[in-house]
């Protein structure tokens, strides 16, 4: 971030009309009817974890009957019900409302604004969410059970599919109205809310990875909504989009859905890359290297996320001359992602590096989301795609990228601006135990799976033979230890909220830069009532 220096931060003060600004809310009131910034943050980082505890009950019930061949527990139509809703519930429950409260909490401070522009619609598009998830978790217990069509809902599946179906149709299309209203709320934010001397190419590059994401949801949504539609009105109302029998295109679905899908992969990942961005320089006492080029290309990586949704098609007999152009266009994308790890390469070397938490799992981001980038390379190739496409290949690819990627990042977020939240600086030692326990179980779980998929394993099947036990039960193993090393997280971020640990100074972290460290911690309910000058 180019450096900013701060005039004043004053203390406001309400006259007159202004006075109501100075009651903070107590009680269910507080929470409820929430408009302040940090609340609202708060909540959907709350609800985030929640969920993210379901999708990964569901992802161990998967791995459980993973252990051995043969049907252990679950008939493979739950199995897929099982497989299915852990992608929906960690897609669209847990990464992407993380990143939504890390928006909320940290935006208005890092650019010095006093809250969110619309701030009952802040609320309004949180409370969403829980009914959504209800409505999701619900569809297990209609006739039929929840649906079973994969997180993609690829049709003919979804057109045959029971009425749990239906219930995961309205939640997407909950959860995409209130993405939609959380993008309007980002982007005004911040192109109207930005304190005096504050210019787009001072802000800290979180608030620019989330500008860019904010713009991408706008355009992707409605896709979403409109695939989802269609089947809908497949099912119930006689059309024959996807149905091949009254003439439609099954094809057309997949078209229509990862035209949303491609793109939607650079939403949970963009705002990872700013957190890393902020952390970085932060522990390697230096400047971001090359601030303006991590604008431009996360900029061009948005833009080319547009023209490379059929990679993920290459099975689905397309003409050989688009296999070769989505080929190279998703190659492409690798340049931009490439210049991001050069540059936070760049900022650490010769820096006055210290390993913190925060710090720890940036680097772990780093090096474990290049993996999961090289396979997404190796799988941008045509013919060897055809070859593992919808193996173990494809789920250790994603999961590199989406796990260690999002997740790492999340983790690296909230040790880092912890202190600030609770006003408590958690335990080096509960997270340093969480960082160690969490990378390695997590490449035992994963990691097996790239030689799972070369041999040949199918994803999303209950069953197997016998020769891929070996690499299972390893993964089985890794993902129950994976999954029990967030305890040690959960415990570290209640321990600083129940006021344990000793008080955060307004800057904590030595090389840390920014408006929100002009702040005391915990920040006041009130952050700016006076904007900060930035000079």
């Amino acid at each position: 971030m180019s450096s900013v220096t701060v005039d004043h931060v004053s203390p406001g003060h309400g006259h007159g009309h202004d006075d109501h600004h100075h009651a903070m809310p107590t009680g269910w009131r507080r929470w409820l009817f929430a408009t302040n910034h940090k609340d609202i943050g708060t909540m959907y980082l709350i609800f985030s974890f929640v969920m993210l505890l379901e999708g990964g009950t569901l992802a161990l019930l998967l791995r459980t009957e993973l252990f051995e061949p043969g049907l252990q527990f679950f008939r493979p139509e739950l199995f897929n019900q099982f497989t299915t809703m852990h992608g929906l519930i960690m897609v669209f429950g847990a990464i992407m409302p993380a990143f939504v409260g890390f928006a909320n909490w940290m935006i208005p401070m890092q650019i010095g604004a006093s809250d969110m522009a619309f701030a009952r619609m802040n609320n309004f598009s949180f409370w969403l969410l829980p009914v959504a998830a209800i409505m999701l978790t619900a569809s297990f217990f209609v006739p039929g059970g929840a649906t079973a069509a994969g997180w993609t809902l690829y049709a003919p599946l979804s057109l045959q599919m029971g009425p749990g179906m239906d219930l995961a149709i309205f939640a997407m299309h909950i959860m995409g109205a209130s993405s939609i209203m959380g993008a309007i709320n980002i982007i005004v934010t911040v192109l109207n809310m930005r304190a005096p001397g504050m210019t787009l190419m001072k802000m800290p590059l979180f608030c620019w990875t989330w500008l860019i994401t904010a713009f991408l949801l706008l355009a992707v949504m409605p896709v979403l909504a409109a695939a989802i539609t269609m089947v809908l009105t497949d099912r119930h109302f006689g059309t024959g989009f996807f149905n091949a029998a009254a003439g439609g295109d099954p094809v057309l679905y997949q078209h229509v859905f990862w035209f949303f899908g491609h793109p939607e992969v650079y939403i949970m990942i963009l705002p990872a890359f700013g957190i890393v961005s902020a952390i970085v320089p932060a522990f390697a006492r230096k400047k971001l290297f090359g601030y303006a080029s991590m604008v431009y290309a996360t900029a061009s990586i948005a833009v080319l996320s547009f023209i490379v949704w059929a990679h993920h098609m290459f099975t689905t007999g397309m003409p050989v001359t688009g296999q070769l152009y989505f080929m190279y266009a998703t190659m492409l994308i690798s340049i931009p992602t490439g210049v991001k790890v050069f540059n936070w390469v760049a900022t650490m070397w010769r820096g006055s590096m210290t390993f913190e938490t925060p710090m720890l799992f940036s680097i772990g981001f780093i090096f474990v989301f290049t993996m999961g980038g090289f396979t997404g390379l190796i799988l941008s190739v045509a013919p060897i795609d055809i070859q593992v496409h919808d193996t173990y290949y494809v789920v250790a690819h994603f999961h590199y990228v989406l796990v260690a990627g999002s997740l790492f990042a999340l983790f690296a977020g909230t040790y880092y601006w912890l202190p600030k939240w609770t006003g408590r600086m958690y335990s080096e030692k509960l997270g340093k135990v969480h960082f160690w326990s969490t990378l390695i179980s997590f490449n035992v779980t994963f990691f097996p799976m790239h030689f799972l998929g070369l041999a040949g394993m199918p994803r999303r099947y209950a069953d197997y033979a016998a020769q891929f036990t070996t690499f299972h039960q390893i993964a089985t193993i890794g993902a129950f230890w994976f999954g029990l090393s967030q305890l040690i997280f959960l415990w570290a971020v209640l321990r600083c909220y129940m006021g344990k640990g000793e008080k955060a100074t307004a800057k904590p972290w030595e090389g840390a830069e920014g408006l929100e460290w002009t702040v005391p911690s915990p920040a006041p309910f009130h952050t700016f009532e006076t904007p900060p000058e930035v000079k």
